[in-house]
């Protein structure tokens, strides 16, 4: 075992409440007229958000508690049930469909997503088995094969339902796990063109991600259809300016941006506080990615390294494909902003990986 610190690091767990904190703000500011016309209580999400960030919370103390070795005992089973998740979500009456996607588990307010749990799972499985074999990493049978094979077989099931943005982020944390052990860039230049060819294929396969690249292409060109969101959400956050119109004084909440407190909750969040506003949330990001990249670099072994660098890749891409469909930089892709989007499952699994972050913190040499 390795000498244990007194307290994890402190920095981290204040940038995770504050924008915990932002997040609870901005789900109630943004879904407050649209709670109180659905279900007649303007508190209704903010309610379920703070009920899944108590637990979030609660389970992110706990695992921070648990040592993080711990979790190597348990990588074999923790991604086989989630590969057997992903499988029953897929049958009819086990599997909720929301959004046109079969992605759900459960019950209401209370249904899990499996391939949320998927993300953590891989991060910890590859970590695991990086560390055993990183020797032959730089092999193409040996070692792309294997890591590469199973995240794919996982991004398979998650297309199954289909769900493309929570399978980009669990496949692009994988490849940069892999990369990082040291994997050939010209295994990766091959793999990489028929990656791109077996993307292309998805959009064309499906005529709604088709209308989604037009529309990023061309907003104006379907105002009133695919371009309809991308539209609103700059409408939103152009007329923000640098202070914005002030908490609560969203005028795109009013209907106009479709289930604001999702995947849009930053484009409310910049016409209420602005561009100052915004920067202040990005320097927060900022700030979590410096000090997850810390832990990482100090980790006193290479599952410990490996582990932390994948957690705050996954937050890292999530929040730069979030961003950047907001603002129009990239074509629309359902992927929630951690922290602060309403939603359940992304909330409480960010917050127990961090919970795992903030145990490596205590063996790590900051």
């Amino acid at each position: 075992m390795f000498e244990k610190k007194t307290s994890p690091d402190l920095i981290l767990v204040l940038t995770i409440l504050s924008l915990l904190a932002i997040g609870l703000t901005m789900v109630y500011s943004a879904s407050a007229i649209w709670a109180e016309y659905k279900f007649n209580d303007s508190f209704y999400f903010l309610k379920h958000q703070l009920l899944f960030a108590v637990i979030g919370v609660i389970g992110m103390f706990f695992v921070m508690n648990i040592e993080y070795q711990v979790w190597k005992k348990w990588t074999k089973h923790l991604i086989l049930f989630c590969f057997f998740l992903l499988i029953i979500v897929l049958i009819p009456g086990i599997g909720t469909e929301r959004n046109g996607s079969q992605s759900w588990i459960g019950v209401g307010a209370f249904s899990i997503q499996p391939s949320e749990f998927m993300k953590l799972a891989m991060i910890i499985f590859l970590s695991r088995y990086l560390e055993k074999n990183q020797k032959h990493i730089t092999s193409f049978k040996k070692g792309l094969v294997p890591t590469l094979g199973i995240a794919i077989l996982a991004f398979g099931l998650i297309m199954l339902q289909p769900d493309l943005g929570t399978g980009t982020v669990m496949f692009g944390t994988a490849v940069v796990l892999i990369f990082i052990a040291g994997a050939r860039l010209s295994h990766f230049a091959g793999l990489g063109l028929i990656g791109v060819a077996g993307f292309v294929g998805l959009i064309a396969s499906a005529p709604y991600r088709l209308e989604r690249i037009t529309s990023y292409l061309d907003p104006w060109k379907d105002p009133l259809g695919s371009g309809f969101q991308i539209i609103q959400s700059l409408y939103a956050i152009g007329p923000g300016g640098l202070f914005g119109l002030g908490l609560g004084q969203s005028r795109q909440k009013f209907f106009y941006l479709p289930e604001p407190q999702t995947d849009f909750i930053f484009a409310i969040l910049s016409e209420e506080l602005g561009y100052i506003g915004g920067t202040i949330l990005l320097l927060l990001f900022a700030l979590l990615l410096w000090r997850g990249v810390k832990i990482a670099l100090g980790a006193p072994d290479l599952f410990g390294s490996f582990l932390a660098t994948g957690i705050i890749t996954m937050i890292s891409i999530q929040v730069f494909i979030n961003i950047s469909v907001v603002t129009g930089l990239i074509p629309v892709t359902g992927i929630t902003l951690p922290f602060l989007s309403y939603g359940g499952s992304s909330l409480t699994l960010t917050l127990m990986a961090v919970g795992i972050l903030l145990n490596i913190s205590k063996h790590s040499k900051l």
